[in-house]
């Protein structure tokens, strides 16, 4: 009788288990950015703080306060693709990209971190407009709107964009082409920034 018992009990407890889930299904993978200009392992880069660059995360709008890629489906809805789904936020994933980027390209000492013993005069920041997918034109776009602070006494602000055209809305095509927008952008605020 107690055999029996626990073996129901048993049995009863591994059908519950197929039954109960902890939290969604995870994605088959995530997305992220990879910079095409990079700094060489080994690479110093040795610098003065006050020469150096600090690039802050950009604001962005809540569209993209998510680790969903949106789809812009006209002026005014906004869906996600599906099983697109970033390893970060996308402002993170842009900052780091930025500061790659930038290093690579001018060879400054660039800050691309939140640390408080290191607060650079020269200051990157801005807005992230658009990072995502727009149904519109089956198009990525990726817009910047930079404010630069040199020295703490002169700002400059400049808009940068790409678009990148995408047949479909899925995950996979629509991660390669932002990560294409975004080095681009990136590219162009380094040139900028020189």
């Amino acid at each position: 009788m107690t055999t029996t018992r626990i073996a129901l009990a048993s049995a009863a407890s591994l059908l519950l288990a197929g039954c109960i889930s902890f939290g969604a299904k995870p994605p088959e993978s995530l997305l992220s950015l990879t910079p095409t200009s990079s700094v060489a392992a080994g690479t110093a880069i040795n610098g003065d703080v006050a020469q150096a660059i600090q690039v802050v995360e950009p604001e962005a709008p809540a569209k993209l306060a998510v680790n969903r890629v949106p789809v812009q489906i006209d002026d005014t809805q906004v869906a996600y693709v599906e099983d697109a789904v970033w390893v970060d936020k996308p402002t993170r994933l842009f900052r780091k990209l930025l500061g790659e980027t930038i290093r690579a390209r001018t060879g400054r000492l660039v800050i691309d971190h939140d640390d408080p013993a290191l607060t650079p005069t020269n200051q990157l920041r801005g807005n992230l407009i658009d990072f995502g997918y727009d149904a519109r034109t089956a198009s990525v776009v990726v817009t910047f709107d930079a404010v630069r602070d040199t020295n703490g006494t002169q700002v400059m602000t400049r808009r940068f964009s790409a678009t990148v055209p995408v047949v479909t809305p899925e995950a996979g095509p629509v991660g390669a082409a932002l990560n294409q927008a975004a080095n681009d952008v990136a590219g162009q605020v380094a040139d900028w920034v020189r």
